[in-house]
């Protein structure tokens, strides 16, 4: 006879299951996701009981019933409102998911404190220790790989980059609780336009995410698991959103806490910097890209550098190696913030990575077919624009700036190409670069990195010349 504390035990890694899957179960996925050893009797009374107190809902009838989070619940959870089939929003757990799972979603009282293990991360030995194992690799190369000719770094993030902008901004502020619709961002991001009923910050935290892709986009070449690349992507992220400003692309010097955790981060200022050093150390040498991707999921919020902003670094850090690789990127489409958190939480407190790999695993698949999906309409990139992108993309950002009219901006375009294009290539160039120009809409400026308002000012310029 089970007693009251083991009833309310079960009861809460049924309910901390059913919230991890915004699409709802069914009563077998649940005894497979929980494998709490009761018979199928004993599960449907816990079900009524968790439908009856309203901590959750049934949908459907007898065997087709499907146990969801209560409104309730989801609000608190502050889950997106599902834009694709609720279905296909369940993520479907492991076995040893599903118990890292039940560890982590036990009262804060039951769960003992834990500080950070340097082991966990100088354990990991490049090339030799892997999070993921071969099987897994092989599938997600299958997955993102563009299957096209050997081209420069980046040039796929830049190909799908007015999307990538929308998807990635959208979904990794959505999982810090962001309030923005995914076309109230599509908005901001094109035209600069926020809302003004809602928070200041949460434009900010965008507008921080698009100069933040932009910049590893744009910097594919040269961009590294190296000091200044990630100091300078959280000093991007973090831009205008913290107490002290200095504290932006540089690693804290006092205590940070995590919100419903029982884990303790580094607080000495040396060990942050050893730890982080060894991080980035590592990830370099890591020769796959996704496993230098989830290395990177991993590691970087289990040290929190930063003061603030860890996850959303770590979150587009991750996609360098893939950007690098022309890959496709991972923007964590549709994914439930509760299994993301569980995930770290994971890894946090037990220093066990399989709930977060499931998500990583999940959130590629899904990432990967959208972008396939794009890339299929984009056709094979013009080998003459692939040589010529710096130019091209400097002069007319330049153009823009400058807000030149049709004349002007012939004039100017001609002069550039004399002094900086071979005689045979000029004519050739002028063509792309002035069709490009007629081309430009308020829904694809961004490749070119000049801010709204200057698109705005040369858009009003060249449509009353």
């Amino acid at each position: 006879m089970a007693t009251k504390t083991q009833i309310e035990d079960e009861l809460r890694t049924i309910e901390a299951v059913i919230m991890a899957a915004p699409g709802g179960l069914l009563i077998d996925e649940i005894s497979d996701a929980t494998e709490l050893g009761v018979n199928r009797r004993t599960l449907q009374r816990r079900l009524k009981a968790l439908v009856d107190s309203g901590r959750i809902i049934a949908s459907g009838a007898t065997r087709a019933t499907r146990y969801l989070a209560s409104s309730e619940q989801a609000d608190r959870q502050d889950v997106e409102p599902a834009t694709e089939q609720q279905a296909d929003l369940f993520v479907p757990l492991s076995r040893a998911g599903s118990k890292i799972l039940r560890e982590i979603t036990r009262p804060l009282a039951a769960r003992n404190a834990v500080a950070y293990d340097r082991d966990f991360l100088e354990s990991y030995r490049p090339n030799v220790t892997s999070y993921l194992s071969e099987a897994e690799k092989q599938r997600l190369h299958r997955l993102g790989g563009t299957h096209g000719t050997v081209q420069a770094a980046g040039t796929y993030a830049l190909q799908i980059l007015n999307r990538l902008l929308i998807d990635l901004s959208w979904n990794s502020s959505r999982l810090e609780g962001n309030t923005y619709s995914l076309l109230e961002t599509q908005k901001l991001i094109a035209l600069g336009q926020s809302v003004e009923t809602k928070a200041p910050r949460d434009a900010q935290m965008i507008l921080n995410h698009k100069a933040a892709i932009e910049f590893l986009v744009q910097s594919a070449d040269e961009a590294a698991f190296d000091r200044r690349t990630i100091l300078n992507l959280h000093a991007l992220l973090a831009d205008n959103l913290l107490d002290d400003p200095a504290a932006a692309g540089r690693l804290r010097n006092e205590p940070v806490g995590i919100g419903g955790s029982v884990y303790m981060p580094p607080e000495v200022p040396q060990v942050i910097e050893e730890c982080f050093e060894t991080i980035l150390a590592t990830a370099s040498a890591i020769r796959d890209p996704f496993e230098q991707a989830f290395f990177v999921m991993v590691q970087l919020p289990y040290l929190q550098p930063f003061i603030d902003v860890n996850k959303r670094v770590s979150r587009l850090a991750l996609n360098l190696p893939l950007i690098k690789n022309n890959l496709a990127p991972l923007s964590f489409i549709a994914v439930p913030d509760s299994t993301y958190t569980h995930g770290l939480l994971g890894v946090y407190e037990l220093k066990k990575i399989d709930l977060l790999k499931d998500v990583f695993l999940w959130a590629y698949e899904k990432s990967s077919a959208r972008y396939v999906a794009v890339r299929q309409t984009l056709g094979e990139p013009d080998p003459f624009r692939l040589q010529h992108r710096t130019n091209l993309r400097q002069l007319i950002a330049d153009v823009i700036r400058q807000s030149l009219d049709q004349i002007a901006a012939s004039r100017f375009i001609a002069d550039w190409t004399q002094n900086n294009v071979e005689a045979s290539q000029r004519a050739h160039f002028i063509e792309v670069v002035e069709t490009e120009l007629l081309s430009l809409h308020e829904g694809n400026f961004a490749r070119y990195g000049v801010r709204p308002s200057e698109f705005q000012a040369w858009q009003n310029r060249w449509q009353n010349a």
